[in-house]
């Protein structure tokens, strides 16, 4: 259901989820209208630096001399299958690329959160709120936005801000965390910078347990109306 919803832009933080080339160049791992992706993301850190809004980006980047998680796929070539420490299609896309005062997170595992020092610098700054874009939707993202809630702050997803490897993984992805976002809300780019801009915007908000009963034929529409 949507309802009217503002922020304390002195407690949100925003967060750019694994930007980075191999998602615009790798074929085993191309995003589905990722340029859209990167455009959003690109128009919402401008109206977060624009606010004072602490901007924290994410890269994934696996090492294998690092304790990696059981069954970490290799390739043939006895590198990491994705997201090498020496692939230069690791890097984050230059049009979202972190400012040299922001903070980007290098991860080895699906969520900003695991091993990181991540929450303890949401609190410190007081952060209640955090924006979250990135890819992918149904992997990353979603790992991201559970952890976040489990650890007690109110989630703002961004649904265009957000891309998966085809259109359907992407909205149903979508639709699943919109069915546990407690505290939280989906809206889209144009909401969102409204909001890091200290407007009132509508937007979705849970209600009750898992309300987004979607079907093959009706997924789409639900995703549209989030």
């Amino acid at each position: 259901m949507k309802k009217p919803l503002r922020i304390d832009r002195a407690k949100a933080a925003a967060i750019f989820i694994d930007l980075q080339e191999e998602h615009r160049r790798d074929e085993r791992y191309l995003v589905e209208g990722y340029d859209t992706v990167l455009g959003n993301a690109a128009r919402l850190q401008s109206a977060a630096r624009r606010s004072g809004i602490p901007v924290f980006h994410c890269a994934y980047i696996v090492d294998l001399a690092d304790n990696l998680r059981p069954f970490h796929p290799i390739g043939p070539d006895g590198r990491s299958a994705f997201s090498d420490k020496d692939d230069p299609l690791t890097a984050i896309c230059p049009e979202v690329a972190p400012l040299p005062s922001e903070r980007l997170l290098v991860k080895n595992e699906a969520s900003a959160f695991g091993k990181s020092p991540l929450i303890g610098e949401l609190r410190d700054a007081g952060v209640e709120w955090l924006v979250v874009a990135g890819v992918w939707t149904e992997a990353c993202v979603d790992a991201t936005v559970k952890d976040a809630i489990n650890l007690g702050l109110h989630v703002l997803l961004v649904k265009d801000g957000c891309g998966s490897g085809g259109l359907a993984m992407h909205q149903t992805g979508i639709l699943n965390l919109a069915n546990r976002l407690y505290g939280g809300a989906v809206v889209g780019t144009e909401a969102a910078c409204a909001l890091l801009e200290g407007d009132t915007v509508e937007a979705w908000r849970v209600e009750g347990s898992v309300p987004l009963r979607y079907t093959f034929e009706n997924a789409a529409k639900l995703y549209g109306e989030l």
